[in-house]
C-alpha cells in the first residue's frame, strides 16, 4: 500500500507540475545554530582588545557600516579569531537577567522571510559554505517559490530563550516574527496552513512557538511540523563546547581562542544535556577526581572555570528544559534523524586539563546529537500522539540537508503532507 501511495504521488508531481505549485502548502524553513548569515556594525562604544581588531577591520562594509560577521574566511587566521571572539561575545546581565551584545557591537538578520541567507554562509563561497542551498532546490523541483510559497526564518543563533518568568528579549522577539511570518505565508497562499521544516536548534525554537501560542492558533495556522536532526534533550558535544572549545569542523582555528565567545553564547547552555532526557547515572565527563552527569551541570560550569553561568544555567536553562517535551500535541510531528554515525557519548579529561582534548568515547547518534536526544519525542508519545519518526542509516548533522537519501525522504515526507495523505509507520 505504502509503495502505491509514493508511485501515485510521485506521478502526480512529474505529470501536473502547475497544479501542485498551486496546492502546495506555503513552507517555513528555520535554520539551525550558525545556518545563516549574520552581520555586525561597530559604534563608538566599541574597545578593541588589539590594535588589529580596530573599527576599520574589515575594511569591506557598506556604507552605513555592515559587514558580515559570519561566515567571514578571515577567522580561520589567529589575530582575527581574537577579534571574532569579542565581536561575537555575549554578556549576561545579572540586574536585568537577560543577554546582550558586546557593549559597541550591533548585530542584524538580513532578509528576514526569504531563503537567501540559508543559502549559503558566505554568498562568494557557496561550493565551502552551502547549507540549506540542496534542500532549497530539492523543494524548488516539486514547485516551492522563494518568497511565494517558501520562505526562511534567519535568526541571532548566539540567543535561545529563557523559562517563564525571565527576559530574552532577542529570543522572544524571533518568536514573534516567526509567528508573524507564519501568519503572513499563510494569508498570502490563501489561507493555507504552513508546514514548518527545521534543522537541529531551529526545532527547539519552533516547539517553544508551540507551547507558547493556544492550540486553536496552531492548528489554524501549522498543517505540520518537520524536525530535522532536533537536539531536543541537548548533546554530550556541548559539554566539549563549553569544557575546551569547539571548531566545529572549521580548520585551522584552535579552540581555545574561541570557548570564550562559545560560553558566552545563550543558545550553547541551552544545548547542554537535560536530566530530563539523559539519565543522570550516566558519566558524560570524567576525570581523575569529578565525574559528571547531566545532573552535575552546575558543578560541571563551575569546575571548567565558568562559574558565571551557573546563575543563568539554573534559573534560565535548567528549569527550560526539564519541560521541554511535556508540551500538549498541537500539530502533526515529523521527525528526521540521522543514526549509526560515531557521536560523543563520553568526555575522558585524564590529567583533569579542560585546556587539551579530551579522549572520546563514541555512541550512537547522528555525529553530533545523541540517539537519546533525537528520540525524545518518541519516548514521550503519551505526550506527542501524532508523532512520526523517520531514521536515516549514516546520515549526519548536517550531512541531513545535502545526503541524496535524505533530501529524497523529507521531499517524499512533504509531498505526503501537501497530497494530505499520512503514513503512520516508520521509516
Amino acid at each position: 500500500m505504502k509503495i502505491l501511495i509514493i508511485f501515485i504521488i510521485s506521478t502526480m508531481l512529474s505529470t501536473n507540475c502547475h497544479a501542485i505549485t498551486t496546492n502546495l502548502n506555503p513552507l517555513i524553513l528555520i535554520p539551525g545554530a550558525g545556518g545563516n548569515q549574520l552581520e555586525a556594525r561597530l559604534t563608538s562604544k566599541y574597545k578593541p582588545t588589539s590594535l588589529l581588531c580596530n573599527k576599520l577591520y574589515p575594511l569591506n562594509k557598506d556604507s552605513e557600516g555592515w559587514f558580515r560577521i559570519w561566515f567571514d574566511p578571515s577567522i580561520l587566521l589567529a589575530p582575527f579569531t581574537k577579534c571574532f571572539n569579542q565581536r561575537m561575545k555575549l554578556y549576561y546581565q545579572t540586574q536585568l537577567d537577560d543577554y546582550y551584545n558586546n557593549p559597541g557591537v550591533e548585530t542584524r538578520i538580513t532578509h528576514f522571510g526569504s531563503t537567501k541567507s540559508l543559502l549559503y554562509l558566505h554568498p562568494y563561497l557557496q561550493k565551502i559554505t552551502a547549507y540549506m542551498e540542496p534542500l532549497v532546490k530539492a523543494l524548488e523541483e516539486i514547485g516551492y517559490r522563494d518568497g511565494a510559497n517558501l520562505f526562511g526564518a534567519p535568526y541571532d543563533f548566539r540567543y535561545g530563550l529563557a523559562a517563564e518568568g525571565h527576559q530574552s528579549h532577542v529570543g522572544s522577539k524571533y518568536l514573534e516574527d516567526l509567528k508573524e511570518l507564519i501568519e503572513s505565508a499563510s494569508n498570502s497562499n490563501g489561507g493555507k496552513p504552513v508546514i514548518l521544516v527545521s534543522h537541529s536548534l531551529g526545532g527547539l525554537y519552533v516547539q517553544q512557538l508551540l507551547v507558547r501560542n493556544p492550540k486553536s492558533w496552531s492548528q489554524k495556522y501549522i498543517k505540520h511540523f518537520i524536525a530535522l536532526a532536533s537536539p531536543w534533550g541537548g548533546t554530550v558535544m556541548q559539554m566539549l563546547t563549553f569544557a575546551s572549545g569547539n571548531t566545529l569542523g572549521v580548520p585551522l582555528v584552535n579552540p581555545l581562542l574561541v570557548r570564550e565567545e562559545q560560553r558566552s553564547s545563550e543558545s550553547n547552555m541551552w544545548l547542554l544535556p537535560s536530566p530530563k532526557v539523559f539519565n543522570t547515572k550516566s558519566p558524560l565527563v570524567v576525570t581523575p577526581n569529578v565525574t559528571y552527569s547531566a545532573h552535575d551541570i552546575a558543578e560541571f560550569l563551575k569546575d571548567i572555570g565558568f562559574p558565571e553561568g551557573v546563575l543563568p544555567y539554573t534559573s534560565r536553562i535548567l528549569p527550560l528544559v526539564e519541560n521541554l517535551v511535556t508540551s500538549t500535541d498541537q500539530v502533526p510531528i515529523t521527525c528526521v534523524i540521522g543514526c549509526g554515525v560515531k557521536t560523543p557519548e563520553t568526555l575522558l579529561y585524564a590529567d583533569g586539563d579542560f585546556d587539551k582534548s579530551p579522549e572520546i568515547v563514541y555512541g550512537d547518534g547522528d555525529g553530533t546529537v545523541n540517539m537519546i536526544s533525537l528520540l525524545s519525542f518518541e519516548s514521550n508519545k503519551s505526550t506527542y500522539q501524532h508523532l512520526k519518526v523517520i531514521k536515516l542509516q549514516g546520515v549526519s548533522h548536517t550531512g541531513i540537508l545535502k545526503d541524496e537519501i535524505a533530501l529524497e525522504k523529507i521531499v517524499e515526507e512533504i509531498s505526503f503532507i501537501n497530497s494530505d495523505i499520512s503514513l503512520v509507520s516508520k521509516a
